[in-house]
């Protein structure tokens, strides 16, 4: 007995919840394979006509969104002015929208807008979000989205503080990672090549390096351990180069070049190095300090 409607109808609302980004064509015919291409367009067309289903266009295809029956039926229920302003927020995603920005769309008076938006957050349709680019500054967003990191400062702010520590510590391991892979690549011996080539390592494997330790209490994403690695190479700890792949590999380096034999002597930090001579009252055969340091030695 083949599907039903219905059937057809919760298999694609299924796969629409999976993607919220929005499902193609494309992959409704690789999902649904088995779905005639008429039954298919008739739901897909019931859907977008009672807003189930919103579609919209890329440069490379046609997509279908989900819209949560929740927030149709908190617009529904608000009166003419909450549509407006929860139109407003909606199209800001999740990167928000200032209070004066909302004012300036919808043409409401402070007053109005304040109610609306007080409104709005009571019934948990929008929230108030503080940014770090402005401490007394918040932007609004619909309750269910998860911020941007440009709005809440990602992994390294904590209440909009800058953890400077938490920084700290992440360079700190990811160093030591690094050195470690050095450390072991040159006891396995080989050529300098072969040595090179196994001294360097991937973000991949630090992401999962500073996990297994569990010294961060949020994920950290690829592009979070990139920032960190990024910032051990401009400290000089690291060196940084693009494999084939085309992703960024890391090795660990020495900070600064070994310090030539005379810097290490006291004439390398005499500051009137520059009067001594054979002869006078400033020479290294009187001078207290190159018995001090030949005595240290």
């Amino acid at each position: 007995m083949g599907e039903t409607i219905e059937d057809i109808e919760s298999r694609l609302l299924d796969l629409a919840r999976l993607q919220p980004e929005g499902i193609s064509n494309k992959d409704l015919k690789q999902q649904l394979p088995d779905v005639p291409l008429t039954d298919l367009t008739g739901v897909i067309n019931k859907f977008l006509k009672n807003g189930t289903l919103e579609l919209f266009r890329t440069k490379e295809d046609l997509f279908y969104k989900f819209k949560d029956p929740s927030k149709k039926t908190a617009a529904k229920g608000s009166d003419n002015e909450e549509k407006v302003v929860y139109k407003i927020i909606e199209e800001a995603g999740n990167k928000g929208i200032w209070i004066r920005d909302i004012r300036f769309k919808s043409n409401l008076n402070m007053t109005q807008l304040n109610k609306v938006l007080k409104s709005l957050e009571t019934k948990k349709i929008i929230k108030a979000v503080k940014s770090v680019s402005a401490s007394k500054k918040k932007v609004y967003m619909l309750y269910d989205l998860e911020p941007d990191s440009t709005v809440t400062g990602g992994a390294w702010y904590q209440d909009q503080d800058f953890e400077s520590e938490f920084v700290d510590v992440l360079c700190q391991q990811s160093h030591r990672f690094l050195v470690q892979r050095l450390e072991d690549a040159t006891k396995q011996g080989g050529g300098p090549l072969i040595i090179q080539k196994r001294s360097y390592a991937t973000a991949t494997e630090v992401q999962k390096y500073i996990s297994d330790l569990g010294i961060s209490k949020v994920a950290l994403s690829i592009t979070d351990i990139e920032s960190i690695l990024y910032t051990v190479v401009l400290d000089n700890n690291a060196e940084r180069t693009v494999a084939s792949n085309g992703k960024f590999m890391y090795k660990a380096i020495s900070r600064f070049l070994p310090p030539p034999g005379l810097v290490k002597t006291s004439c390398g930090i005499c500051v009137i190095e520059d009067k001594c001579a054979s002869t006078g009252s400033v020479n290294p055969n009187i001078c207290p300090y190159i018995t001090d340091w030949l005595n240290d030695s």
